[in-house]
C-alpha cells in the first residue's frame, strides 16, 4: 500500500505540474511578462509551497533540523539534480539579464543565509533568530518587487503563441490553482510515505530532512521544470529553480525563524557549502549563454558526490 501511494502521488505531481506550467505560460503571454519571471515568481513560489509547509510545521513543532535541513537540502537538490537532469536532456538558455541580476541574487542570498546562521555579524552559537528571519523576509519582498518591475520592462522577450493567446485568464487561473493543489496534496502524500518508511529503518531527522524531505518537497520543481523544458520553455524552467531557491532561503526560513529561533543542529558547513556551490554553478556554466548537456551531467555528479557524503558520514553519526 505504501508503494502504491508513492506511485499515485508521483502521478499527481506530474499532472499538477503540467496544469501549473500551462496556466503560467498563458499568464505570461496575456500580461506581457517574461517567461523567466513567471517561472521565478508564480511557478517558483507555487512549487515551493511544500517546503513552506514542512519547514513551518517543523519550526512550530520545535524541530529546527527539519525546518533548516529541508530548505538547504531542497536548494541543493533543485540545482544539482533538477537543473542538471533538465539540462542533460534540454540544454538551458541563460540570458544576460539572468546573469546580471537573478543568478547573482541567488548566490548572495545563499551566502547571506550561511552568514546569518553562523552569526557572522553578531557572534554566538549557530542559529537563526527572529531578527535574522525579519532580514530574510525583507530580502524576499525586495526580490519580488524588483523581479516584477524587471519582468514588465522585458515584456518584449515574450514570444507569441496563437493557442495560448486564445485561452482566457480564467483558464489560466484554474490551471494554476488546480495544478498547485494537485502538487501540494500529492507531495504531502509522497513525503509522508517516504518518511514513514525511513523511520522504520531508524534514520535520523537530520538525514530525513536534508534528503528524503528535501527531495520529496522538491518534486513539484522537478515536474514543473521538466514540463516547461519539454514545452521548449527552458527560460521558465531556469526561473522556476532560481525563484524556488530564493523563496526557500528567504521567505520560508524567514517565516520559520520568526515563529521560533532555529538551531542548525547536524546541518553543517559542508551542507551550506554545497548549497552555495549549487547557487554558483549556474553563473559559471551560464557564461557562454547556455547550460549544456555535459554541464548538466556535471551537476548530477555533484549531487551523487554530496549524497555519498551524506550516506557515508551523516548516517554514520
Amino acid at each position: 500500500m505504501e508503494y502504491l501511494i508513492l506511485i499515485l502521488s508521483l502521478a499527481g505531481i506530474v499532472l499538477g505540474a503540467d496544469f501549473l506550467v500551462k496556466g503560467a505560460v498563458v499568464v505570461a503571454r496575456k500580461c506581457r511578462v517574461s517567461s523567466f519571471v513567471i517561472g521565478a515568481v508564480i511557478v517558483g513560489i507555487g512549487t515551493s509551497l511544500p517546503e513552506l509547509v514542512v519547514s513551518t510545521v517543523g519550526a512550530i513543532g520545535g524541530n529546527s533540523e527539519v525546518a533548516i535541513g529541508n530548505v538547504v537540502g531542497s536548494n541543493i537538490f533543485n540545482v544539482f539534480a533538477i537543473l542538471g537532469l533538465t539540462a542533460l536532456f534540454f540544454p538551458i538558455a541563460v540570458s544576460r539579464e539572468n546573469m546580471k541580476f537573478e543568478i547573482p541574487f541567488c548566490i548572495a542570498v545563499s551566502v547571506l543565509l550561511m552568514l546569518l546562521v553562523y552569526n557572522f555579524f553578531v557572534g554566538g552559537e549557530p542559529r537563526l533568530g527572529r531578527w535574522d528571519g525579519a532580514a530574510l523576509f525583507l530580502v524576499f519582498t525586495s526580490f519580488m518587487w524588483i523581479s516584477l518591475r524587471r519582468g514588465k520592462s522585458s515584456a518584449a522577450t515574450v514570444g507569441e503563441s496563437v493557442e495560448e493567446e486564445n485561452k482566457s485568464l480564467w483558464f489560466a487561473a484554474f490551471s494554476i490553482l488546480g495544478g498547485l493543489a494537485a502538487l501540494i496534496v500529492s507531495s504531502n502524500f509522497f513525503v509522508d510515505e517516504a518518511v514513514a518508511i525511513a523511520r522504520k529503518l531508524g534514520v535520523s531527522d537530520a538525514f530525513i530532512s536534508i534528503t528524503l524531505l528535501a527531495c520529496g518537497t522538491s518534486l513539484p520543481e522537478l515536474a514543473a521544470s521538466v514540463t516547461a523544458a519539454v514545452k521548449k520553455d527552458t527560460d521558465m524552467a531556469l526561473g522556476n529553480i532560481i525563484g524556488s531557491n530564493i523563496f526557500n532561503a528567504t521567505m520560508i526560513l524567514g517565516t520559520a525563524s520568526l515563529i521560533t529561533p532555529l538551531t542548525t543542529g547536524k546541518i553543517g558547513l559542508v551542507d551550506y557549502g554545497a548549497m552555495i556551490l549549487a547557487a554558483v554553478l549556474p553563473m559559471i556554466f551560464g557564461i557562454r549563454g547556455k547550460i549544456t548537456r555535459f554541464e548538466g551531467l556535471l551537476m548530477l555528479l555533484c549531487y551523487a558526490a554530496y549524497t555519498w557524503y551524506i550516506v557515508t558520514y551523516v548516517m554514520a553519526v
